[in-house]
């Protein structure tokens, strides 16, 4: 089932492995990407390649704007919102992406 808190998980999974290579650093769903760090501007643009990939959505240029795209949990949102969009009347719950059911 979709929910934003498993696709918060997902995001905070993906910037962990990728961006803190699994330090024992923490940062909340809140903390801002750029302004703590976590990841940079050329991060971002992976931080897209990995939304797009796995969720099957296009990143428009301008959804690129820190209200989208510099925590978890403005991710999750994004990525929510963005999905409802294109599913259009078919609930979220119902919809499978690739490697498993949201």
């Amino acid at each position: 089932m979709f929910t934003e808190k498993s696709v918060g998980q997902h995001v905070r999974e993906f910037i962990v492995e990728n961006f803190l290579f699994n330090q024992e650093r923490t940062f909340t769903d809140d903390d801002s990407f750029l302004g703590e760090g976590i990841v940079d501007s050329t991060g971002v643009l992976q931080l897209v390649t990995f939304l797009e990939e796995t969720y099957g959505i296009t990143v428009e240029d301008e959804d690129l704007t820190p209200e989208n795209m510099d925590s978890v949990n403005s991710v999750a949102a994004f990525l929510s919102r963005k999905m409802n969009s294109v599913a259009g009347s078919v609930p979220l719950d119902q919809k499978t992406v690739p490697g498993g059911q949201l």
